[in-house]
């Protein structure tokens, strides 16, 4: 596979994932659920509590392989930064 296209996939995954996780992170969060009025509504606790333990499991790869991938980018760009060069013209 290119390594823009799985840079890209991985990118995509990334972000299914932050949302998955942020989305049933808030559903889990009872005072937010009461403010909103959607404690009256049956949510599947135990689900949305799986969904959110595997998508942050999934997250955290997708961040290492994220940055294992750009890892080139980082260590020149902190290079750059901490010798005082913008590497701009």
């Amino acid at each position: 596979m290119d390594n823009i296209k799985l840079k890209w996939l991985v990118d995509l995954l990334l972000g299914i994932t932050f949302i998955l996780c942020f989305v049933s992170g808030l559903l889990k969060y009872t005072v937010l659920l009461q403010l909103t009025g959607l404690s009256d509504v049956i949510l599947p606790a135990a689900l949305i509590s799986d969904l959110h333990d595997w998508s942050g499991l999934f997250l955290g790869l997708f961040v290492f392989l994220h940055l294992l991938l750009n890892r080139r980018w980082i260590i020149s760009t902190t290079k750059k930064i901490l010798s005082g060069s913008r590497g701009e013209p």
